[in-house]
């Protein structure tokens, strides 16, 4: 089978999530990704991968998410994919050369519209789906703007054939062909021995912009060594030690770290709470950020905090109630790998039953696009 698997590239969770997935796909089928540019990056080494256009948030002068330049930043590619223009069918060209029987999109938009367009059967394996195909226990006033973002995904992604949510908490699915599966951990993360050292472990997705001097004061102030990833500063300063990105690195870290301190990416989280840390969650302003944050706060694996005004007391609390917080990740380790391949696997085969003759390269030349 010819799977064109699909992989939104904002932020690095969900390339972990593919490569986790993507060696067993590929021991069976030919698979082909089709990723935005950070996930490009990590998978192109390994995998056969092909770049394509993101469509991500943009930062104002504070570090916090502005809607006004997402919007502007984002208008000439949606508008593009609405109409099928020109960058839209640049990249349904790329995947018209491969052919896939199936195509499986992690959150990505122009996978699902090409499916869709051309009859191709769709299996949507994500996290953010969980707002559009499952009943959330959304953080205080959300609900609506929970709804709301459910309703946009939907928008952007349609309604693939098969859905499958991974999250590291627990949510209940709308319809029968919703499936929901526990964590998908690394290989590297899934062998690594966990240890509980003194040193805090700060991840941030966007660490450009979400750093900032109220951060690095209560860092300083917390009385333990802090190991920061995600901004572009490297080297030593004061008790912070800044790193450059590393996946073994950063894994080694986060086995050994005391505590996490990290934006609420599920895939981050899941991750540390598999490996038995503590969670601070400094949600971005979005609506799925604050459902895991809250979820951290709500399973008692840790608590969350203002990703832009961090304070000294906030996160010495947090430390101090740490050993609390490790405790209870023991009842909420959940590993979904496994559960998440036999249910692809099982989704490929059933589709793949009905999959039409998939188009051979030249289709485009011969107008059948």
């Amino acid at each position: 089978m010819r799977i064109a698997y699909a992989v939104m590239g904002y932020g690095r969770g969900h390339a972990m999530r593919t490569a986790a997935v993507l060696p067993a796909l590929e021991r069976n089928h030919e698979v082909r990704v089709f990723a935005g540019r950070d996930a490009h990056e990590m998978l192109c080494t390994d995998h056969d991968s092909v770049e394509i256009p993101v469509i991500g948030y943009q930062y104002g002068p504070k570090g916090r998410i502005c809607a006004r330049r997402t919007l502007r930043h984002n208008a000439p590619k949606v508008a593009d994919l609405l109409v099928a223009g020109p960058r839209t069918r640049a990249v349904w060209r790329e995947m018209a050369q491969f052919a896939p029987d199936i195509v499986i999109s992690d959150s990505e938009t122009y996978s699902h519209r090409f499916a869709r367009h051309h009859g191709i059967a769709r299996i949507g394996f994500d996290h953010v789906g969980i707002m559009a195909f499952c009943h959330c226990d959304f953080a205080p006033g959300d609900a609506l703007a929970g709804r709301r973002d459910g309703l946009g995904y939907r928008a952007f992604m349609g309604d693939p054939d098969r859905v499958i949510v991974s999250s590291f908490y627990p949510a209940k699915p709308r319809h029968e062909r919703v499936r929901t599966v526990g964590a998908i951990l690394r290989e590297p993360v899934r062998q690594a021995s966990p240890s509980r050292g003194e040193s805090v472990l700060v991840y941030l997705n966007k660490g450009a912009h979400q750093y900032n001097a109220a951060m690095e004061a209560a860092l300083r102030a917390c009385g333990a060594p802090v190991i920061v990833y995600g901004t572009p500063e490297r080297g030593q300063r004061a008790n912070l030690h800044f790193k450059a990105p590393s996946q073994n690195g950063f894994i080694a870290d986060l086995a050994a770290a005391g505590a996490v301190v990290s934006t609420a990416g599920n895939q981050l989280l899941s991750e540390a709470i598999h490996l038995g840390k503590p969670v601070l969650a400094l949600p971005e302003d979005a609506v799925e950020q604050r459902l895991n944050a809250e979820a951290v706060r709500r399973m008692g694996v840790g608590t969350n905090a203002s990703l832009h005004q961090l304070t000294p007391g906030v996160l010495r609390t947090f430390l101090e109630r740490a050993d609390d917080y490790a405790q209870a990740t023991h009842a909420h380790r959940r590993d979904g790998l496994s559960e998440a391949i036999d249910l692809l696997n099982g989704d490929i085969a059933a589709l793949g039953r009905g999959a039409r003759n998939s188009p051979g390269p030249l289709a485009w030349l011969t107008g059948a696009y």
